[in-house]
């Protein structure tokens, strides 16, 4: 990607190296299922058991359909300049606490990645007001967290083996950045196109929390079975692809993307599918119990949104 010497976010809080010490605790038990935090998968996923899709689903139809009823390309074209006018060219086991690396050469890695993740947010926050322009809407610019070991959120506590989430409560996301090096060695996922893509996928939670679809989901899931929770799970999951794919075909206009980058993110999809990380961690896989979506159910959703930036196109709960 050609994002350096492009602007960057001034919304990031490191909060890394200030994680207090304590005892061990699990998540992500807590994040993503009773108060409402949506993460990156990273681990094994338990069995589940439940019903079918019902009212929660219609009624998040609803506000879709109402927020995105118009092509915002459209609108766009009528303003004048495009969106990118001004842009600067599973659950996971119990761990231990980490020590914080403070070598030299950690240090320049991590400050090198702090510049990449704050142009990323950076540029996120400009395709994404630019688009709620064209509904007459602000857009509210989430911060993001970066941490070390552990971090407090409004949605509880977490670790660094949750992996990247979105916090509706806070409007906030949090990662910690050796996440990548875990997408890279462990999963497979290399590439920097395949990181920006992982902190779009969290903004796009951020979309879904601003026009009502993460609220209306917290509040039916409460009365939904488990595998009824998880279905409906995937299809907020694959929205938020399908956003990171809109945000994807902006920076792709703007020149951002190089030779072998849509590959990367591509690649980054399918490998964090629920279907390929059960495979991996326990050697088979249990479909009901799936609440991110399968690899190829992830990438078909990042390309809808990239093949043409329509926010209409990411309606995955048809």
């Amino acid at each position: 990607m050609r994002w350096r010497g492009r602007r960057q976010s001034t919304n990031v809080s490191d909060q890394r190296g200030q994680d207090s010490g304590g005892t061990t605790f699990r998540l992500p038990g807590n994040i993503g299922r009773r108060k409402g935090g949506f993460r990156i998968p990273r681990g094994k996923v338990t069995k589940r058991a439940g019903g079918g899709i019902g009212f929660g689903t219609l009624a998040i139809i609803g506000i879709v359909l109402f927020f995105l009823g118009v092509n915002p390309l459209t609108i766009l074209g009528q303003l004048g300049g495009g969106l990118g006018e001004g842009l600067d060219t599973s659950t996971a086991p119990e761990i231990q606490r980490k020590p914080v690396n403070r070598s030299s050469n950690s240090q320049r890695k991590n400050d090198e990645m702090k510049k990449f993740v704050s142009t990323i947010l950076g540029s996120t926050e400009q395709v994404w007001a630019g688009i709620f322009k064209a509904y007459g809407k602000r857009y509210p610019n989430p911060k993001l967290v970066l941490f070390s070991g552990r971090v407090k959120s409004a949605c509880g506590f977490a670790s660094s083996a949750s992996g990247p989430f979105y916090c509706p409560g806070d409007s906030q996301v949090y990662i910690d950045l050796s996440f990548y090096d875990q997408l890279a060695n462990q999963f497979g996922a290399k590439g920097d196109f395949a990181q920006a893509y992982v902190l779009a996928h969290e903004v796009g939670h951020h979309v879904q929390n601003i026009i009502g679809v993460l609220p209306q989901f917290n509040r039916q899931r409460q009365r939904m079975g488990k595998v009824e929770a998880n279905q409906m799970s995937v299809q907020v999951e694959l929205q938020a692809d399908c956003f990171a794919g809109v945000w994807g075909y902006y920076v792709e206009r703007e020149g951002w993307l190089e030779k072998g980058d849509l590959k990367e993110a591509l690649n980054a999809a399918a490998r964090i599918g629920d279907d390929a990380i059960q495979k991996r961690t326990q050697g088979y896989v249990v479909p009901e119990s799936f609440n991110h979506g399968t690899s190829k159910q992830r990438v078909e959703w990042f390309s809808r949104g990239f093949k043409n930036g329509r926010l209409e196109s990411c309606n995955s709960f048809n």
